[in-house]
């Protein structure tokens, strides 16, 4: 499945949970990489709310939280057909619904040059 979506600045707050030694170690085992600190924050068009309702809800990949913070599920998927990493549904958000949140090992910002507004690409991996 493909989604387009818009950059946004998100309220800093993945940069404090993906900084914790217990979800740097739990991605690197389960996707592959460390996540940056932080995620990239995608706003996407309403048609796609009821595939990604319907992902989030079907998905049972899931880091059990621990003491103090909370789990979060997650699906493989890649960026603008390139970047590999993955998006992220983490239980305690302050996000609504519209807002994807993806992880990779790279500051995206600083490497693909994005900004607020930006346009992008993200296919999420079903299988």
């Amino acid at each position: 499945m493909e989604i387009e979506g818009t950059i946004t600045t998100g309220y800093g707050k993945g940069a404090y949970f993906l900084g914790q030694d217990f979800y740097k170690s739990k991605f690197n085992e389960i996707c592959g990489f460390v996540p940056f600190p932080g995620t990239l924050n995608i706003i996407v068009e309403e048609k796609y709310l009821d595939d990604i309702r319907q992902i989030k809800t079907k998905c049972t990949n899931v880091i059990k939280p621990k003491e103090g913070f909370g789990g979060v599920k997650y699906i493989k998927a890649t960026l603008n057909d390139n970047i590999t990493g993955a998006i992220v549904f983490p239980d305690k958000t302050t996000h609504d619904e519209n807002y994807l949140e993806f992880i990779a090992k790279d500051n995206l910002r600083n490497k693909l040059i994005l900004k607020d507004g930006d346009k992008v690409k993200v296919k999420i991996n079903l299988s």
